[in-house]
């Protein structure tokens, strides 16, 4: 039997971790297991592709050329795929313009479309254009919850997109020493009890929300707040709130960008509650990572993230403050028993063996 060799792009892993990453790093994990086909995964560095995905012999890495996304995407993917006898390509959001392969393509969300306040209006539009051409160009489109599927296939018209949900890595479930990565965190960073927020910044991400509650349930008096991500479009909101306070509450407010997995691993263990406000997403995978680790966490019920129904006594309506300060409240009385039973609902609910198994199925039906 001919063995399948498969292309992943995995560019995104150049710039530090994100939700694409994760799934790309989860999914594939469990799809190399399958000998019968061969992996390629092409980056810039190479070494750190090597660390998530392991030495084996159905595994070879490739290096880019350049790091410009247009050269890489126009030429550097094109002659990959010809030289190493391409089946399936697989891309995040944007393929190749020159097809030489079949190709697969992951849409995680068209947020953009249902909530055009929140983007940039030619950032939304390059997308929409760039987003429809590459699921219309592709022969397997996938995507990451119920709620994107519905969307891609009512936007973009097309039919047949197939589920391969997120799920969280095993790091995360993993037992730890809280109070020494406390302590750990303290040395380092001087930060004692706090509350920490993971995500991208962006307006529909909402961190006003939790700096407005910080302030109005003067949280500060007894937690600081961590903010971990980077930025993608600038919150003006959560800018006016924070230059007006005073230097002793902005000395409890600490915001970090381009943090390595291992370090964001440990403040996301060492905190007392991981909030996640955002209006809209495709998933959400930080909520399921905290819960993973037993954290205590509160979430929005927006969009897709209303699929995480064992966490519904602590999720809220982000557009709804005083709801979200009552689950705040709320979830910082959490006993290590419900941390438990939430850890293993999760666990039941989400799997990349799950997503990996749906992948698999929608390779066949492209197969000759």
């Amino acid at each position: 039997m001919k063995r399948t060799n498969i292309f992943v792009d995995c560019h995104v892993f150049d710039d530090g971790f994100q939700g694409t990453t994760t799934y790309l790093k989860g999914l594939y994990q469990e799809l190399v297991k399958d000998t019968t086909i061969h992996f390629f995964f092409a980056g810039d560095d190479v070494e750190n592709l090597q660390k998530n995905f392991g030495s084996s012999p159905n595994i070879s890495y490739l290096k880019y050329k350049s790091k410009n996304k247009f050269f890489r995407l126009i030429f550097d993917i094109p002659k990959m795929i010809k030289s190493n006898n391409i089946d399936f390509a697989h891309f995040q959001y944007i393929v190749s313009p020159v097809k030489r392969c079949k190709y697969i393509v992951t849409t995680h969300d068209v947020l953009f479309i249902d909530f055009p306040d929140y983007f940039p209006r030619l950032n939304a539009l390059k997308n929409k254009f760039l987003y429809k051409w590459s699921v219309k160009a592709s022969d397997v489109v996938l995507t990451v919850s119920e709620y994107s599927k519905a969307q891609i296939e009512k936007h973009f018209a097309v039919k047949n997109v197939w589920i391969t949900t997120n799920a969280v890595s095993e790091e995360f479930f993993e037992t730890y020493e809280k109070k020494k990565i406390q302590d750990e965190i303290f040395q380092k960073h001087d930060i004692s009890k706090y509350i920490i927020c993971i995500s991208r910044w962006e307006p529909r991400k909402k961190q006003d929300l939790i700096l407005k509650s910080y302030i109005n349930l003067e949280l500060y008096k007894k937690y600081d707040l961590v903010f971990i991500g980077d930025t993608t479009f600038e919150n003006k909101k959560y800018n006016e709130l924070y230059a007006n306070l005073d230097n002793e509450i902005k000395q409890k407010i600490h915001t970090f960008e381009k943090v390595p997995f291992n370090e964001m691993l440990s403040f996301l263990r060492g905190s007392e509650l991981l909030i996640y406000p955002s209006i809209a997403e495709g998933f959400g995978i930080p909520p399921l990572e905290s819960v993973a680790a037993k954290v205590p966490t509160i979430t929005s019920n927006a969009t897709a993230m209303s699929d995480f129904d064992f966490l519904k006594e602590y999720s809220f309506d982000p557009m709804n403050q005083q709801d979200f300060e009552e689950k705040l409240l709320l979830a910082l009385t959490i006993d290590d028993l419900e941390l438990d039973e939430f850890s293993t609902a999760l666990k039941q609910k989400y799997s990349w063996k799950k997503a990996a198994i749906a992948y698999q199925e929608a390779l066949k039906t492209k197969k000759p």
